[in-house]
């Protein structure tokens, strides 16, 4: 019986121990959460960045309004479409803020070529 009143004394020191580890380790939950949440939002706008330089590219090959078609794909990119002889270069910039303009974004760009259609003049 002595190595049971025992056990139990040990317990009892134990009390409220699972509280502070809670405590201790929920802000790196949450902090490791938000940085998946970035990852995650900074992979889809990279996509987003890609598809619309390539939108504008083709339409501004094709004669119609580049920075047009990359607004509708990447809405509030920042876009620049330039044109030389034989081809048409696109470059799309956005920056992806996972909690609206409370934290710092993070910055992703893409940019895609495209050969001047033929009859198209400069």
């Amino acid at each position: 019986m002595r190595w049971l009143a025992r056990g139990r004394s040990r317990l009892a020191g134990d009390r409220g121990s699972a509280t502070v580890e809670l405590a201790a380790c929920l802000p790196v939950v949450v902090l490791l959460l938000l940085g998946g949440l970035t990852a995650v939002l900074a992979v889809l706008g990279q996509v987003r960045c890609v598809d619309a330089a390539r939108e504008a590219a083709r339409a501004q090959a094709r004669g119609s309004g580049g920075v047009e078609a990359g607004r509708r794909a990447a809405p509030g990119a920042s876009i620049t479409v330039t044109r030389s002889a034989e081809s048409v270069r696109a470059r799309v910039v956005l920056v992806v803020r996972p909690l609206g303009r409370r934290l710092p974004g993070v910055t992703v760009s893409a940019e895609a070529v495209a050969a001047l259609e033929p009859g198209e003049t400069r």
